[in-house]
């Protein structure tokens, strides 16, 4: 099993930390935290472009964009510690049903764990006594089958609470970013311009995160976050200017 201690000491040697294996949440998580707080800033700034808009203040802003901050990170959290729990749930009930099969249809098990085996370029007679092997332990056969059947991986080693403490976290700290101009600025264009660079700024940052956990390219990691922020900000912004006031 993936939880064992053979297995964590192998990631450790491998240098596989907790941030990477919570990667996925650090990154969902920000540039949720960054779109979501430019809404805010965003529709507040397109509607006030109308010819008779009425002045937004910066309480405004920060009160509609800090309460949108807590209140989402706080369902992203929960929704991402839900999620987690729930995969958990889904693996080790369709795992059980695998043992029972092992348990239950020898033979037909081992056909299809030979035909998996050829599949991925076994030769015959190797695949056979594999899948001899693998029936004399059936707990690794099933793991083996939740892999390469059923496309499922081990979710044991996902803490569902430190899931959802990623995504909470990662969410309010680069959601503030866009923020920041509005608590030293007052809300003119000019502040707004500097918070849509802040939020760029915050887009590449998190970028970095990514490129350095991960270990991709450094500008691919990059361009991508900031392109899928970039389009979704450029919407929430279009939707401002779309109800100005």
């Amino acid at each position: 099993m993936s939880g064992s201690g053979a297995a964590r000491r192998l990631r450790a040697e491998h240098s596989v930390g907790r941030l990477s294996e919570n990667l996925r949440e650090i990154v969902y998580g920000g540039n949720d935290g960054i779109v979501t707080t430019f809404a805010v800033v965003a529709g507040f700034a397109g509607a006030a472009m109308g010819e008779n808009a009425a002045p937004v203040g910066a309480v405004a802003v920060l009160l509609f964009g800090l309460a949108n901050l807590f209140a989402d990170a706080t369902a992203m959290g929960l929704g991402a510690f839900l999620s987690a729990r729930s995969q958990r749930d889904v693996y080790a009930a369709v795992r059980m049903g695998e043992v029972r099969e092992l348990r239950l249809r020898p033979e037909a098990e081992r056909a299809e764990i030979r035909d998996l085996l050829a599949e991925r370029g076994v030769s015959a007679p190797d695949a056979e006594r594999l899948a001899e092997l693998y029936l004399r332990y059936p707990d690794l056969a099933a793991d083996f089958m939740m892999r390469h059947e059923m496309g499922m991986a081990d979710p044991a080693d996902e803490n569902p609470a430190v899931t959802g403490l990623a995504t909470f976290v990662a969410f309010l700290l680069f959601g503030s970013i866009p923020l920041i101009p509005y608590f030293l600025l007052p809300p003119d264009a000019a502040t707004f311009s500097i918070s849509v660079a802040a939020t760029f700024a915050a887009l590449a940052l998190l970028g970095l995160v990514r490129w350095r956990i991960s270990g991709t390219g450094l500008l691919r990691s990059v361009a991508e976050t900031m392109l899928v922020g970039g389009v979704c900000a450029g919407v929430a912004y279009a939707v401002g200017l779309a109800f100005r006031l």
